[in-house]
């Protein structure tokens, strides 16, 4: 049985998201550091059990086959920009993700630490959010985030990969986007019109009916309908960041996906349009500033790693490890 990455887990008190590129020449450092994840994390979260500490690592594509021979992951490409007639997307650089969550920011803290400092040469850290839970799972908008995530099997089928890619089965996809919010211009709209922007209802978190709806609210640009008829879910872990002394308001992004095409629907429709809406209308309110798409992969991946380039070692999925 494959062992997958601690992606569907409880909602965190705080989260550390750092994101990081590789210095080439280095990638043996950034290896052993993928070997030892497991174990640091165990290292810090012995401390404190019940706070749940959870370490999620991604990897990205432009340093996948400097870290590694054999097949690639079928979904794993560089993020994909987006410009809207009115908004855009960027693709940012992004090589590594580390995923720090647990309920108190100590614990991911002295993570975060432990990992920089393995890496300390070997990359540079070009995107370093502390992130926190605010008040009953809201954004720093006001509406609550994430209410319509899957719930047990569900989040596990829309979040691992199957048969589908059975050298990565077990898997996943995650993009990361951080948002900036003009607070100032959002607190200036009634709550009314706020909930008609989200597509819910600001105090009861409740979905506005489709005739209520706008066909540029968020909540109807980014439900996304399978061949099939059903609704394709991802699982969302966002959450609110700040700086006030410097006026930042914002929400990181996090999207964890079987397969990133579901993602990358949604944020086609939000920044190119769909139908009567030429944009999400979120999106006059928050800016994106990066993007990142990045390869999952499990648990049992990085304990054991396939094979250096250029080295002689067997391994690799579906490769001789005996």
């Amino acid at each position: 049985m494959v062992e997958s990455q601690a992606v569907v887990v409880p909602p965190a008190g705080a989260t550390i998201f750092l994101v990081a590129t590789v210095t080439p020449g280095h990638e043996d450092t950034v290896r052993g550091l993928l070997e030892d994840v497991a174990g640091l994390r165990r290292s810090v979260a012995y401390r404190a059990p019940e706070d749940l500490l959870t370490c999620v690592v991604g990897i990205g594509s432009a340093v996948w086959d400097r870290l590694f021979t054999g097949p690639r992951p079928r979904g794993l490409h560089p993020f994909v920009e987006l410009t809207g007639e009115h908004h855009r997307a960027p693709s940012t650089p992004g090589d590594l993700l580390f995923h720090l969550r647990a309920r108190r920011t100590d614990l991911c803290f002295e993570l975060a630490r432990l990992l920089t400092e393995r890496l300390r040469g070997a990359v540079t850290v070009v995107d370093e959010v502390h992130a926190f839970r605010y008040f009953d799972e809201r954004d720093l908008l006001g509406f609550v985030d994430g209410s319509e995530n899957p719930q047990g099997r569900p989040a596990h089928e829309s979040v691992f990969i199957g048969e589908e890619d059975p050298d990565f089965r077990g898997g996943s996809y995650v993009t990361v986007q951080k948002y900036l919010h003009d607070l100032p211009a959002w607190q200036a709209l009634p709550d009314d019109e706020q909930a008609k922007v989200i597509g819910r209802t600001k105090a009861a978190n409740v979905e506005l009916p489709d005739g209520a709806k706008p066909a540029d609210s968020h909540v109807a640009l980014t439900t996304i309908t399978g061949e099939d008829g059903g609704e394709r879910k991802i699982v969302r872990e966002n959450m609110p960041f700040g700086t006030v002394g410097e006026g930042e308001f914002g929400t990181y992004f996090i999207g964890y996906a079987r397969t990133p095409d579901v993602t990358e629907q949604m944020l086609r429709n939000m920044f190119l349009g769909e139908g009567r809406a030429t944009h999400d209308r979120i999106l006059d309110f928050s800016t994106a500033i990066t993007g990142c798409l990045f390869h999952v992969p499990t648990a049992d991946f990085l304990d054991d790693l396939p094979a250096a380039p250029g080295s002689l070692e067997p391994g690799g999925p579906g490769g001789d490890r005996s």
